[in-house]
C-alpha cells in the first residue's frame, strides 16, 4: 500500500534534497508533524534551548555542508525568539528555511492565544515568506529552496498550519532551472581591460559573494597573474590564503588597521571591487574611492542599491568568467612600483604584534600559536571580534566565521557548536567576550547531549569592553557597561565539560592542549585586565 503524502513530507523531501540533513529548533504542539516528516525524510531535528542559538548552531553547520539552514520554531514566542538570526542571516546572506507553525486560517477569526501575524513579522528581514498550502506545496517548497540559495543568499519563511502539514498531497517535482553564468562583453568588456591594461597600482576588495559562488581559485589565478594586492571582508577571509603575499588581510571594522589601508585604497589607479558586499563595513568604507579620479569596476550578483560605494563599471555577473574574460588578451605586469603595498603589510604586522605578555592580544597570539592549522574559529561581536579578525589567519574560505553585517551578540558558541557537529575531526574554537558568552551560557547543555567537543574561550573582564572604550573616548561617565565576575569554568564543568580558568599566555597553552585531547568541551576562562583593548583596535 502506497503511503499517503503529507504537505510537510512534500516540503521535508525537498529540504533533503537541498542537502540538508539537520534541523534546529524548540518543537511545540503546532510543529509536530513538521519534526516528524523532517525525521522520516532522512533529517535529525536536534534540540536547541533557544531559537536564536538553534538558528547559529545551524548557521554553524552550513559554513561546512553549504546546505541550507532549517530553523524550526511553533507559533508566537517560538517564533520571535528567531527573529535575530533571521535577521542575521538576511544580512550576512546565509541560506536559512524557516519553519514556524501557526493555526488554521479559519481559526485565526475567532481565536487569539498565542497568534499574531507571522508573515507580517518576517517579511522585512527575510527575502520571500510564504504560508503552505497542501495543494500547492510542492511549488512552495521548490520556490523556498530556490529564493533561499539564489543570490544573494539569505532566508525564507515559511508558515505552516497545522491541518495542512497533515493534509494529503502531490510532489510532482517541480524544480526551478538555475541562472546560467554570465560573462561580460561589448565596449563595457573592452573598457574593463583597458583600465586592467594601464594599471600601475591595482588592488582588489573581495567580499562575501567570492565565497558563496565558490571562486577562489578563479580570484587567485587572476590577482596572481596581474600582481594585484588585495583585501578582503572579515567574512571572506580565507577566500585566498592569508599567507599568500599579496594579501593585507581582512578589513572593515578597525580604524586601526584602516589608519593603514584606507590610504592605500585612495592612492590605488584601479579598484576591483570582486564579489564585494560592503554591508560588512563601518562608516569609514562608505564612498572611499572616488570614480571621478580612480577607475572602478564592481563585480556583484545584485545592482547596487546600497550607494556605500560606486563604480565606473559594473558587472551583474558571476565572478569566475567575468576574471576569465577580463584577463584574457591582457599581458601580466609589474604594479605599484613604489612598493607601498610591502610597506603596509609591515606596518599592519606592527599595529598587530604576537608578542604581548597577556591581554586580548596575548590570548589571540597564544591560541594562534598553540592550536593547529586546520583550527576552525567562530567568533561573537565586541571589541575581541575586531582584535581577532586582524590577528587570526585563515587559510581557507570560512576558517574563521562570525556575525560581520548585523553584528550580533552571542553567536560564537552555537556556530562553534554547529560546525563540530559537522566536522568533528577539525579542532573548533569559539572566541565570547563574557558578556556574550552569559547571552547563551544554557547552550552548553546541548554540547553536552550532541557529544561534541569544541574549546570556548571566554575573555574575561566584567565588561561591555567595546562600549565602554566607546563611552571613555567621548568622555562620558561610566554607565550600564560593567558587571560582576563570574567563574565561567565552573559553568563549564556544571554543564558536564571541562573548565579552566587561565590568567596567563603558559596557563593558556596549557589549557589548549588539554582541551585538544579531551572527549567533551572546555570552557576556558582568560582573565583580562579592563581597558586591555586601549590602542589595539
Amino acid at each position: 500500500m502506497t503511503e499517503t503524502l503529507r504537505a510537510a513530507d512534500v516540503l521535508a523531501r525537498r529540504l533533503y534534497e537541498a542537502g540538508c540533513r539537520h534541523a534546529f529548533g524548540m518543537p511545540g504542539g503546532e510543529v509536530l508533524t513538521l519534526v516528524d516528516a523532517l525525521t522520516r525524510a532522512g533529517i535529525t531535528f536536534h534540540l536547541a534551548k533557544h531559537e536564536n542559538c538553534a538558528g547559529f548552531i545551524g548557521e554553524g553547520v552550513h559554513h561546512a555542508d553549504g546546505a541550507p539552514v532549517i530553523l524550526v520554531a511553533t507559533l508566537g514566542p517560538g517564533a520571535l525568539n528567531g527573529i535575530n538570526v533571521v535577521a542575521n542571516a538576511h544580512q550576512d546572506r546565509v541560506p536559512m528555511l524557516v519553519l514556524t507553525g501557526c493555526i488554521d486560517a479559519p481559526e485565526e477569526q475567532s481565536y487569539t492565544h498565542q497568534v499574531l501575524d507571522h508573515r507580517a513579522v518576517f517579511t522585512p528581514i527575510t527575502k520571500a515568506t510564504f504560508r503552505l498550502d497542501a495543494e500547492a506545496a510542492d511549488l512552495i517548497a521548490d520556490k523556498a529552496v530556490a529564493i533561499a540559495t539564489e543570490a544573494r543568499n539569505g532566508p525564507v519563511h515559511i508558515d505552516v498550519p497545522i491541518s495542512v502539514a497533515d493534509a494529503p498531497a502531490r510532489d510532482r517535482n517541480v524544480r526551478r532551472a538555475p541562472a546560467s553564468a554570465a560573462v561580460p562583453s561589448g565596449e563595457a568588456l573592452a573598457q574593463a581591460q583597458s583600465w586592467l591594461t594601464a594599471a600601475e597600482r591595482p588592488l582588489a576588495v573581495i567580499g562575501l559573494d567570492a565565497l558563496q559562488e565558490n571562486a577562489s581559485a578563479a580570484i587567485r589565478s587572476f590577482i596572481e597573474k596581474h600582481q594585484v594586492p588585495f583585501v578582503t571582508t572579515y567574512k571572506a577571509k580565507g577566500v585566498i590564503p592569508e599567507d599568500h603575499p599579496l594579501c593585507l588581510g581582512g578589513t572593515g571594522l578597525s580604524p586601526l588597521a584602516d589608519k593603514h589601508l584606507l590610504p592605500l585604497v585612495q592612492e590605488a589607479d584601479l579598484i576591483l571591487s570582486i564579489g564585494y558586499d560592503p554591508i560588512e563595513m563601518r562608516p569609514g568604507w562608505r564612498n572611499v574611492w572616488e570614480v571621478e579620479t580612480q577607475n572602478v569596476i564592481d563585480i556583484a550578483p545584485e545592482a547596487n542599491t546600497h550607494y556605500m560605494h560606486q563604480a565606473g563599471l559594473n558587472f551583474l555577473t558571476a565572478i569566475a568568467p567575468t576574471l576569465a574574460a577580463l584577463s584574457e588578451d591582457t599581458a601580466p605586469r609589474e604594479t605599484w612600483a613604489n612598493g607601498r603595498p610591502a610597506a603596509v603589510k609591515a606596518a599592519l604586522a606592527g599595529a598587530f604584534p604576537r608578542d604581548d605578555a597577556w591581554g586580548p592580544a596575548g590570548v589571540i597570539a597564544e591560541c594562534s600559536a598553540t592550536l593547529p592549522p586546520e583550527t576552525l574559529a567562530t567568533a561573537d561581536s565586541g571589541a575581541h571580534r575586531i582584535l581577532l579578525s586582524q590577528m587570526w589567519e585563515c587559510s581557507e574560505p570560512r576558517g574563521l566565521i562570525q556575525s560581520s553585517a548585523l553584528c550580533t551578540m552571542g553567536c560564537a558558541v552555537p556556530m562553534a557548536i554547529g560546525r563540530k557537529l559537522a566536522q568533528p575531526d577539525r579542532p573548533v574554537v569559539s572566541f565570547s567576550g563574557d558578556a556574550g558568552f552569559l547571552m547563551v551560557a544554557g547552550e552548553l547543555s546541548t554540547t553536552a547531549e550532541l557529544g561534541v567537543a569544541p574549546i570556548f574561550v571566554v575573555f574575561a573582564d566584567a565588561s561591555l569592553a567595546l562600549i565602554e572604550l566607546k563611552q571613555r573616548q567621548r568622555q562620558f561617565a561610566n554607565g550600564g557597561v560593567d558587571f560582576a565576575e563570574h567563574d565561567f569554568a565552573a559553568m563549564g564543568q556544571a554543564f558536564g565539560g571541562n573548565g579552566v580558568t587561565v590568567t596567563n599566555r603558559a596557563e593558556l597553552r596549557a589549557a589548549l592542549q588539554d582541551a585538544m585531547k579531551a572527549n567533551t568541551f572546555t570552557v576556558i576562562s582568560a582573565v583580562i585586565e579592563r581597558g586591555g583593548y586601549d590602542g589595539r583596535i
